[in-house]
């Protein structure tokens, strides 16, 4: 992509209801932004647009990606000429595109305390190799806690609603934190 024009390249995601938009810029300098409906966007410019279409369901905002979820009645091929016309408008335009920072990344105190030593390592894990291999697919992955073995994450963007999030969490996830931190017994996604 060239960095001087705005270039927007749609791309499939393993969910048929969401596609992955990359842009030649930063939209969210770390972490994500998770805007699950309309009301979650209000003051996010970005989001607010692309959620005037009655088939958007979800938008979220990685480093430089904007996944959107439709509605399974709508189909691709008349909705993705007006989103990426949207996403070039906004992106174009003056001003901030999202009125918050990105979310928190866990449960308040997450990291102290009896399980701090064993939540910095999956935060560590879910950082270094998850969340960068979830973000190729238009996703993300949100710790929330860990407690008696149980880790707790939000899954988020393509990964929110695809057909294979229980295989990415279970098989995946799951599989990765159990073999480098024997303390983990399971991994559950909150909603």
């Amino acid at each position: 992509m060239n960095p001087g024009i705005l270039e927007i390249a749609a791309e499939m995601t393993p969910n048929p209801n969401t596609l992955k938009f990359n842009v030649n810029r930063v939209l969210v300098p770390a972490g994500s932004l998770n805007f699950p409906d309309k009301a979650s966007a209000k003051g996010s410019r970005l989001a607010e647009a692309l959620f005037e279409s009655e088939s958007v369901l979800g938008v979220m905002a990685g480093h430089n990606f904007i996944t959107v979820t439709k509605n399974p009645s709508a189909s691709w091929q008349s909705i993705v000429e007006n989103i990426t016309r949207t996403i070039r408008t906004v992106l174009e335009s003056d001003g901030p595109l999202f009125s918050q920072g990105p979310g928190p990344s866990g449960a308040p105190g997450a990291g102290s305390g009896a399980n701090g030593d064993i939540e910095r390592r999956i935060r560590e894990i879910l950082d270094n190799e998850i969340r960068p291999a979830v973000a190729m697919d238009g996703g993300d992955i949100t710790f929330y806690g860990y407690e008696n073995g149980v880790v707790t994450l939000h899954l988020q963007g393509s990964c929110s609603s695809c057909p294979s999030s229980i295989l990415t969490l279970k098989m995946g996830v799951e599989n990765r934190l159990k073999s480098l931190i024997p303390e983990v017994k399971e991994v559950v996604q909150v909603q």
